[in-house]
């Protein structure tokens, strides 16, 4: 086998998509900083791309396997760098949502003082607005927006000691999950313990989506009216709070560095 064969995304274990495995989300990580390059992750020349737009991935667009499957959405092959970064200031929530293609998804929110190890994927402007599609940007209910996180409240360090001015993340519009203090919960990183505990605390959830994981993912995807009756359980039973990043969210997003025009977003 060649070396670049050794990096293809099946033998580095990235090639899964949780968009067709659901209980997968968020998906495998890469270990280090990559280059995406067709269904390869390549060793990175450089950390900093000044020619891109660099957005923080909380959740599945850190997964190489994700990212793959939306840019073939629309027949984009550019590669993507994928930079491994240290952020202080911020942690993973669970999106007020539940998805149409079967997970609750992770939304970030603010926590000071925070660390976490979290990619960056610097995006050219056709990457752009395919990810901001499928994050619903354009769409006045779409599931989030994208925010612009400034240093030092959110401090992006790569490894070699640069701090970024700041990054786009993607907040969710209605907030995050709460835990029992009223405080953002955070994401345990794995769907099956969510879900299932989701299902276990909340009748109203379970006499939807059924009592199992499996069920629940099953539902989703077949449903988009049930995953928005789902997501009105969450508000109604008042497990809903801020993300602290609302701040951040610009009304307008058009203009913003790296953005292209609109395209339909796809079923989420």
């Amino acid at each position: 086998m060649s070396h670049r064969d050794d990096r293809t995304l099946r033998a580095l274990g990235l090639a899964e998509a949780p968009r067709d495995h659901p209980l997968t989300y968020p998906g495998a990580w890469p270990e280090d900083s990559g280059l995406l390059t067709g269904d390869r992750l390549l060793p990175l020349d450089r950390l900093v791309y000044e020619d891109r737009t660099p957005v923080l991935a909380v959740g599945s667009n850190a997964c190489p396997g994700q990212l793959r499957h939306k840019m073939d959405d629309f027949g984009i092959d550019s590669p993507i760098p994928m930079v491994r970064t240290r952020v202080t200031g911020l942690d993973i929530g669970v999106s007020a949502h539940v998805s149409r293609l079967g997970y609750v998804s992770a939304s970030p929110f603010a926590s000071p003082g925070t660390v976490r190890e979290l990619f960056v994927i610097w995006l050219d402007p056709a990457q752009l607005t395919i990810i901001d599609a499928s994050e619903g940007v354009p769409l006045p209910d779409g599931n989030f927006r994208r925010a612009w996180l400034p240093a030092p409240e959110v401090r992006v360090e790569l490894a070699d000691g640069t701090v970024l001015p700041g990054a786009y993340a993607y907040v969710n519009r209605r907030g995050v999950l709460r835990d029992g203090a009223g405080a953002p919960r955070r994401h345990p990183g794995r769907q099956r313990p969510l879900i299932a505990g989701l299902l276990a605390t909340l009748p109203r959830l379970r006499a939807l989506f059924g009592g199992t994981p499996e069920e629940f993912t099953a539902r989703a995807r077949a449903d988009r009216r049930l995953c928005e009756r789902g997501t009105r359980v969450f508000a109604e039973e008042k497990l809903v709070t801020a993300s602290g990043l609302e701040r951040y969210v610009r009304t307008q997003q058009n203009g913003s560095p790296g953005t292209g025009p609109s395209l339909t977003p796809p079923s989420m």
